[in-house]
């Protein structure tokens, strides 16, 4: 049976690996990305202020999370909040997703249903396109989105000349919605870092780039990670299945021999899966 990679962050990849294995697949969790809190004192500051603000009514029209760790160090940070409001959002906020993972996780929080919009369940990606066809109606001039998302130390690294408040990643929905006359905040509330492999996962994936398993990439940077850990790796042999084919273009520039691709949704991914001969 062909092994399954998940190459998510460690908590957002245990739950894509116990669905693989009801599916009856072999899958284990083999994180690619790290995901930690900020560490920069004035993103913390930010945060505190953007989670007051954004439980005043009245003040944004909408909070967009990026992913549901987004949502989840916006909600609760490193550390926990003192005498911490019940309330998550103002009742006049929406919620924004790009996808249904962030509204589990959103709703998971206490969020409710009623409050969170995000692309149709038919859409065929999961992502800030999709997700600005439907709420694009909702924003007028002058209302203030905040965009919820992380930090990535290797921007900075490169010089990309983002401040740590912000974050780091695609703009094109702030783009959108400055265009519609929105003022948008960015802001950075986690950190998504090189994860630290033991050599047991080193080997693990020195052997999955010619055995046969199927890496499973749902971001571009994932590939790129997996690239500074196995420098000196050749990955003509690898199988990859990506969910967006940004990502696929870049597991084929990292040297993939086999790049599938497959929508976001659990159904589409263990289909493609299946199908692989």
């Amino acid at each position: 049976m062909r092994r399954v990679l998940v190459t998510r962050p460690l908590h957002d990849a245990n739950p894509w690996v116990e669905a693989f294995r009801a599916r009856g697949l072999q899958a284990e969790a083999l994180p690619l990305i790290g995901i930690g809190p900020c560490s920069d004192p004035a993103a913390h500051q930010a945060l505190g202020s953007a989670r007051q603000l954004a439980l005043q009514p009245g003040h944004y029209r909408a909070v967009m999370f990026v992913s549901g760790n987004a949502a989840q160090y916006f909600f609760h940070p490193d550390p926990p909040r003192k005498n911490a409001d019940p309330a998550l959002l103002a009742p006049d906020t929406r919620a924004w997703t790009p996808g249904p993972g962030t509204e589990r996780a959103l709703r998971a929080l206490g969020l409710p249903s009623r409050q969170i919009d995000g692309p149709c369940p038919d859409a065929a990606q999961f992502e800030s396109e999709a997700l600005w066809r439907n709420v694009q109606g909702q924003v007028r001039p002058g209302d203030r989105v905040l965009i919820v998302r992380g930090a990535s130390p290797a921007s900075a690294a490169a010089g990309t000349p983002v401040p740590s408040t912000q974050g780091a990643g695609r703009d094109w929905l702030a783009a959108r919605l400055r265009e519609a006359g929105a003022e948008v905040e960015l802001l950075a509330v986690y950190e998504r870092q090189l994860p630290h492999w033991t050599a047991q996962q080193l080997d693990i994936a020195r052997q999955a780039a010619s055995d046969g398993s199927l890496w499973l990439f749902s971001s571009s940077e994932a590939v790129a990670n997996l690239q500074q850990l196995l420098p000196q790796q050749q990955w003509h042999s690898g199988l990859a299945l990506t969910t967006h084919e940004r990502i696929a273009s870049k597991a084929l520039s990292a040297g993939f021999g086999r790049v599938l691709h497959s929508r976001p949704s659990l159904d589409d991914v263990v289909a493609s899966i299946e199908s692989v001969p």
